[in-house]
């Protein structure tokens, strides 16, 4: 019950952070926080992660379409074998993953927001909080791989 309640509750967190985007950021101004190191700012990515494939939403939508299902069976299928911590990666990539297909269905592009600047010099690519969920998922995932027996 806890993954479902993770699930519903990141799922929304994504859709409605996306909302106030799209209501709040389009077609305005960025807002500046924490002294231009984070930044709200609209933008809408037609590709994949740092903006690669532009405007290949059916190659997008059928990848990502086969993500999920492969992913939720085999979480399924294999759950009474993974950690707690397993497990929670597989909700974090699935909600992203589910998150921007969401995005791509309904709008034809991915609704990014966040945006961070290292150092003031190094601007990292724009993005959402389902890119989050799939990016802690998959660092959590890939270091179970390396540090337990679960997967061997």
């Amino acid at each position: 019950m806890f993954y479902i309640v993770l699930f519903l509750a990141l799922l929304a967190i994504d859709q409605g952070t996306k909302l106030w985007a799209i209501e709040r950021l389009m077609g305005q101004s960025p807002i500046h926080m924490i002294d231009n190191w984070l930044s709200f700012i609209y933008v809408e990515n037609r590709g994949a992660a740092f903006g690669i494939l532009q405007d290949k939403r059916t190659f997008f939508i059928f990848i990502t379409v086969a993500v999920i299902l492969f992913l939720t069976g085999y979480f399924i299928k294999t759950y009474n074998h993974h950690s707690f911590w397993s497990k929670v990666s597989f909700v974090l990539i699935i909600t992203g993953a589910l998150g921007n297909l969401i995005d791509r269905i309904r709008f034809g592009y991915v609704v990014d927001f966040i945006a961070v600047k290292f150092g003031g010099a190094l601007n990292f690519p724009v993005f959402n909080v389902a890119d989050m969920c799939v990016v802690i998922g998959a660092s959590l995932l890939m270091i179970m791989l390396l540090v337990s027996k679960e997967f061997s």
